[in-house]
């Protein structure tokens, strides 16, 4: 092991890269109507009606005290609120919603995957980052996705369903740490409703329907998923009751002998042998002996979460927190918030406002630029040091933004050199090539707490794809990631021309997107989000924070507005529409003349290409002058946000 670390670090720490962040914000009208307050009530038996999905959410809008939950899964909101209510904190909430998302988002998201937990402790003011991204194996090479005998067409596929790609999970960990350090609960506390969940099932939503019928083959590959998801071989329908007495199995054994019994007991024998298995059968092409898993118990045994110091980025006045390598969130959304805060982002007199031709090219030459950036300088800190200041320099950001003209689209930027506007780097040179952005799975999810004593905790969490590899652990009952493919597939390091930051290693994490947020004014939290979607999560991150910010909107407009995408230099835009709770629409008269520009992926002129759907936003707002709380949940999803103290029914 020492060897292949000390090769990993070897050439790649002269491109070294460092990331001294600085502060962003956002500024946001929470002016809405206030709900009645009324004394603290117990927690009830069933659903509040804001989770029933009935009509128009009665709780946009509503102002809180005692704490608010935004959850893209009613069902995880209400297991958040009822720790909130049985008095404990946002720790202790965040660790049921996460339980809970592990059953009713199991495609998602669970123990058998990872994220970034973004922290404010309102007992001391102080902003951090709890790290747990799945870790390669002691094992990896930087070659190993690159199998014999399947066509280039097929390598993603079979590596992204293959035990090689599963990371060593950090999410049952993280949660642990969390209630250890921060909650007042216990494990077994906050795990109970999860437990109820999984044992009694729940009515599937049309989420999770479509997610089985549409799974490009994913729940079909292993007997176990298969079994769980397709019954008979017909994929559970909407309405339909889905019941998991493995995972309730597993959820039983981690509340009566806590984390070692997944990381160190019996769970980790099955982890490690579920991750050797090799599936041969369609409709995914077939795998090689090669593409077995690599993890070993002692793998397991060494992963330890980490506490890092968030990229804090100054914007109008604000400071914008974010996620820190091995994240790239953080890191590029800062970058474009410094490229576009030269320009009067929300003055329409000037052609700047909301959904103005400007506005989003501006946005899309932002987003070009700080991807191209993303693409070879940022990974995993711990192996390959990230040039963080110098990615953020004013004079280098300066030095970028100058490509950036009004009149036309500018031709496809490489990255640029920021080691000679970074201390630690001693102002080296470097000739830097083009990367070509690879695929990234696109399906995560995001929740947002603050309880009443200040705590807010901004969580992003996944498996990677949705479903991950498929590959549910036998008689566990959760599914494993496939995290390692967020690794370059192809190792890209060449001496003084690319620093292979993300190139698999031994024990390295994975370049991620996740990007959970919190906004601050003077130390004072003010608003907390994030978004799912692969490296859109960056973008509907951005969004969100210039609609708070620059647009004017409330947390519930910021999230229903419709959202751009742009997520590699080469510049293919995506946006959304078509949703009535998506405006102000984007308007066809608009998109020609981003046409005109000669912007890419917006079909024909005179038709509407904006019609996806991108990222599943949770937010909650903490009113700087009264203390009052507000809580934004995404449509695009069946987001929920339950505030606190709430009227019995």
């Amino acid at each position: 092991m020492k060897s292949n670390l000390t090769s990993a670090r070897g050439g790649r720490f002269r491109f070294a890269l460092l990331i001294a962040g600085a502060a962003l914000a956002v500024a946001l009208s929470a002016r809405a109507d206030e709900a009645l307050e009324t004394p603290g009530v117990p927690p009830g038996n069933t659903l509040p009606p804001q989770a029933q999905g009935n009509g128009p959410p009665p709780w946009t809008g509503k102002a809180y005290r005692q704490g608010v939950v935004a959850v893209a899964h009613p069902l995880a909101a209400e297991a958040g609120a009822r720790m909130l209510e049985a008095g404990g904190n946002a720790f202790d909430a965040a660790a049921a919603i996460q339980f809970a998302l592990n059953v009713v988002e199991p495609q998602f998201s669970g123990i058998g995957g990872g994220g970034f937990m973004m922290i404010h402790l309102g007992k001391t003011g102080a902003t951090f980052m709890l790290d747990a991204r799945e870790r390669a194996p002691i094992a990896a090479t930087p070659t190993m996705f690159q199998f014999t005998g399947v066509s280039p067409a097929n390598q993603f596929t079979v590596a992204s369903t293959s035990g090689i790609s599963v990371g060593v999970p950090g999410t049952l960990l993280a949660l642990d740490t969390a209630l250890k350090r921060w909650g007042t609960m216990s494990l077994a506390q906050v795990i109970a409703p999860a437990i109820d969940l999984a044992e009694n099932g729940f009515r599937i939503n049309r989420f999770l329907a479509a997610n089985i019928a549409g799974d490009g083959g994913r729940t079909q590959q292993q007997p176990e998923t298969s079994a769980l998801f397709r019954p008979g071989g017909v994929p559970l329908a909407e309405g339909a009751l889905l019941v998991q007495p493995d995972l309730a199995k597993t959820f039983k054994l981690i509340a009566a002998q806590g984390v070692d019994v997944f990381y160190r007991g019996e769970i980790s024998q099955a982890i490690v042998d579920a991750t050797k298995r090799i599936r041969t059968q369609a409709p995914l092409p077939p795998q090689p002996a090669e593409a077995q898993g690599r993890m070993t118990l002692a793998d397991l045994d060494r992963y330890r979460v980490e506490i890092r110091q968030p990229i804090t980025v100054n914007y109008r006045g604000w400071q914008f927190a974010s996620s820190a390598p091995p994240s790239s969130g953080g890191l590029t959304i800062g970058q474009m918030l410094k490229i576009l805060e030269r320009y009067p982002l929300g003055d329409a007199a000037q052609g700047f406002g909301f959904g103005a031709r400007n506005t989003l090219h501006v946005m899309i030459e932002s987003m070009r630029l700080a991807f191209a950036d993303r693409a070879v300088w940022m990974g995993d800190e711990d192996f390959v040091p990230v040039p963080k200041k110098g990615l953020l320099n004013q004079t280098y950001v300066d030095s970028r933004a100058a490509a950036i003209s009004l009149a036309s689209r500018m031709p496809t930027p490489a990255a640029g050199n920021p080691l000679p506007f970074d201390v630690a780097f001693g102002g080296q040179s470097f000739k830097v090539a083009q990367v070509e952005a690879q695929e990234e799975g696109v399906h995560t999810t995001h929740f947002s707490v603050v309880d009443k004593w200040g705590n807010v905790v901004s969580y992003t969490t996944t498996i990677e794809a949705t479903w991950g590899t498929g590959i549910m652990v036998p008689g566990y009952g959760f599914l494993l990631n496939n995290e390692l493919t967020d690794f370059n597939l192809v190792p890209t390091f060449v001496p003084g021309v690319n620093p292979g930051a993300n190139d698999v290693a031994s024990m390295k994490r994975p370049r991620s997107s996740m990007a959970p947020s919190i906004l601050l004014k003077n130390g004072e939290p003010f608003a907390a989000f994030g978004s799912p979607g692969g490296a859109t999560i960056i973008n509907s991150v951005l969004n969100t924070a210039l609609n708070l910010i620059d647009h004017g909107m409330t947390v519930q407009q910021a999230i229903d507005a419709p959202r751009l995408s742009v997520t590699s230099a080469t510049g293919t835009v995506s946006c959304e529409g078509g949703q009535p709770f998506m405006q102000p629409a984007i308007s066809v008269a608009v998109q020609d003349q981003l046409r005109a520009l000669g912007h890419l992926g917006l079909g024909a002129a005179g038709t509407n290409a904006c019609t996806q759907s991108i990222g599943s936003v949770q937010g909650v707002i903490i009113d700087l002058r009264t203390g009052k709380q507000y809580g934004g949940a995404d449509q695009r999803r069946e987001g929920t946000v339950i505030g606190l103290p709430r009227p019995r029914n």
